[in-house]
Formats: structure tokens, C-alpha cells, sequence
């Protein structure tokens, strides 16, 4: 195999777009399929090869990347009518990095190792969102046989600031829920705290000056009240993907109790379906107006 493997990136939406950049700036070859064919033709132009199929993007590559937004689309891509699990090359990688949840990560693991048990398996989600997908800035949360494949750490090297090797495929899925579950409660925390500070007279800087410094001044925290602050939502985390994570964390969670959680999805779906799905997750805070 080549030192510079080739990548077939499945999927182009923020996330994937981002990663297939990342991978075309470290002068990997990368291969490009999305629903969608315009949103890959920037990547085109700076010598990506944007496919018609699934099943011909992946031809030749060593690592196959999908993001893709839910199983049923995956799966469509990877076992149905996209076909391209059957056009991998022998001993390829299948680096799965779409947030499916639990049990359709595990379907999906079982179906590739009945159908190509020859296929190395990656199970990949990331922590971080568009902006710190572009600066090649998430984390990733690996699980899988890394050393059956041997492109996977130059992958995560430039798409990435470094992974986090959990263990046996399925762990990365089940981390990225905990996580995910987090990052929404903390969100609609600093929502609701906005509001407050404004109902009692103070303004998003001055919440964040006294956060500032201190044990509570996360970074995300910053990012989410200056978006608030500038009334601009557009979408780093889509308030569908958010609350699409939300559902898949309380599936997990099957009888362990999340009423915080629970509150939040029913709170999310309200937004959703009143036309705040495409803004961002912060636009909850222009929701709680309502």
C-alpha cells in the first residue's frame, strides 16, 4: 500500500466537506460522493474526484469515510441501492464517523462482518462541530482494530487534533452519545441563563465576565453567547441534529432516567417543528421568548 493512501469520503455535508478539505490540504488522493453533486465541486476544483456513485467513489480507496446523517441513509449508501460496501477493495477500511446511535452501530458492524468480514471496521464519531471540523480541530472518539489498519492514524492526523481510542468498535458511538448528551444540556443551560441575565439587566458580555477566568468559562460556553449576542444562528450544530442526538442518547439510556434530557427533546421538538430546525442549536435561546 502507498504512504499517501487513497480516501473515498462518503456524505459532504458540513462535517464531511470539512474532513475531505482537511485530507485534499494534506495531499491525500480523495474521493468524493454526495446526494447533492454541487456541494463537492469547490473540492473538485482543488483536485478531489467527485463520483456519481457510492459504489465508484470507493473504488481503489484504502479508507472509506461516511458521514452521513442517520442509519437509514448509511445504510441505503453502504448495503442498498448505493452498493458501495460490496465495491471496497479487499482489506479496506470502513471508517464510519456519522452519529447513528447504539444499536444501529452494532446492526451495522454485524451486517459488514457477515457480508465482508474482510473489511476492517472503524467506529469513529467525533466531539466538535463545523468550525472545529474545518480547522481540522474535533476530536475523535475511535473505537476499532487499529492496528488491522494501517492508514487510519494519517487520516485522523489531518482531519483531527487527536483521537481517543476506546476500544472494541461500538465504543466510539456510545461515548459520542455521552457526550452529546452533555454538550445539549449544557446548551440549553446557557440559553436559559441568558435569559435570565437579561431579564435581571445584565447583558451576555457581562455574564461571560464574570464566568471569565474561572472554573466555568469553557470555550463553548463563549462561542454560544456571542452567537446570542449577534442574534446570527447560522448553523454550526443544526438544531435537527441536535435534537436528532437527543433522541438517540435517550434510546440508549432505555430505563435509566433523564428527565433534564427529556424536558429538553420535548422542548427542541416544539422548536423544530415551528421552523428553527436549519439555525443553529443556540437559537433555542430565541425560542425560550415564546
Amino acid at each position: 500500500m502507498s504512504d499517501t493512501p487513497t480516501i473515498a469520503v462518503l456524505g459532504l455535508g458540513a462535517m464531511g466537506h470539512a474532513f475531505a478539505a482537511n485530507l485534499l490540504a494534506s495531499n491525500m488522493t480523495v474521493r468524493l460522493w454526495n446526494r447533492t453533486r454541487a456541494r463537492g465541486e469547490d473540492l473538485e476544483a482543488k483536485g478531489a474526484a467527485l463520483c456519481d456513485t457510492p459504489s465508484e467513489a470507493v473504488k481503489g480507496a484504502q479508507v472509506v469515510l461516511t458521514m452521513l446523517p442517520d442509519m437509514e441513509t448509511t445504510r441505503d449508501v453502504l448495503l442498498d441501492s448505493g452498493r458501495a460496501l460490496e465495491a471496497m477493495p479487499e482489506g479496506a477500511t470502513l471508517l464510519q464517523m456519522g452519529t447513528l446511535g447504539v444499536e444501529p452501530t452494532e446492526t451495522l458492524m454485524n451486517a459488514v462482518q457477515q457480508q465482508r468480514p474482510d473489511i476492517v471496521f472503524i467506529d469513529a464519531p467525533v466531539s466538535g462541530t463545523k468550525a472545529p471540523a474545518e480547522k481540522a480541530q474535533v476530536l475523535v472518539l475511535a473505537s476499532g482494530e487499529r492496528d488491522r489498519s494501517p492508514h487510519i492514524d494519517a487520516v485522523f492526523g489531518a482531519i483531527s487534533k487527536g483521537a481517543r481510542w476506546l476500544g472494541e468498535a461500538g465504543a466510539g458511538s456510545r461515548m459520542k452519545l455521552v457526550v452529546n448528551a452533555w454538550l445539549i444540556e449544557m446548551m440549553q443551560g446557557i440559553a436559559e441563563s441568558a435569559r435570565l441575565a437579561e431579564r435581571l439587566g445584565f447583558s451576555t458580555d457581562d455574564f461571560w465576565s464574570v464566568l471569565d477566568g474561572g472554573p466555568l468559562a469553557a470555550p463553548y460556553v463563549k462561542a454560544k453567547l456571542d452567537m446570542i449576542k449577534s442574534g446570527n444562528f447560522d448553523a454550526q450544530m443544526a438544531l435537527e441534529w441536535g435534537l436528532k442526538d437527543a433522541r438517540l442518547a435517550l434510546q440508549a439510556a432505555g430505563d435509566q432516567p433523564m428527565p433534564g434530557l427529556e424536558r429538553i427533546e420535548s422542548l427542541w421538538t416544539e422548536a423544530d417543528e415551528n421552523g428553527l430546525s436549519k439555525e443553529d442549536i443556540a437559537g433555542i435561546y430565541r425560542w425560550l421568548e415564546k
